[in-house]
């Protein structure tokens, strides 16, 4: 049996833009897309913490050091510009693999740049 836990975040990261007139997906800034360990097309969940909204999606690649966070699509009615969220990955583990998996955690400032100390793995605190 495999088991489904988090394998990274980007936490408390700022909306910067939401696009209704898109297909779907989150715009995420490729420096915070490399930190978190998402790949492009890998899906996410992301988490309003402004207003309770969840959703799930997928990332796609904005420029890099853009401090980007766009929602696109029809989640634009969930989330707006300005609200704070989280944006969570996940992967399959192998039972053995459980007890030594620890997520990658990327916290970032108002400006969705990575702290630098806060770039640890497991921290985890939402």
């Amino acid at each position: 049996m495999q088991r489904i836990l988090l394998k990274s975040k980007i936490h408390r990261c700022t909306v910067t833009e939401a696009n209704l007139d898109y297909e779907g997906s989150v715009t995420i800034d490729r420096l915070l897309l490399e930190a978190a360990d998402i790949v492009v097309h890998e899906k996410v969940d992301i988490f309003d913490i402004t207003n309770g909204s969840r959703l799930s999606t997928y990332a796609i690649e904005g420029a890099s050091g853009s401090g980007m966070i766009c929602i696109n699509g029809a989640a634009a009615h969930l989330v707006s510009p300005g609200d704070l969220v989280i944006i969570a990955s996940y992967a399959e583990f192998e039972p053995e693999e459980v007890p030594v998996h620890t997520p990658r955690i990327v916290q970032v400032d108002e400006k969705n740049r990575i702290k630098p100390a806060a770039r640890s793995r497991g921290e985890d605190d939402c």
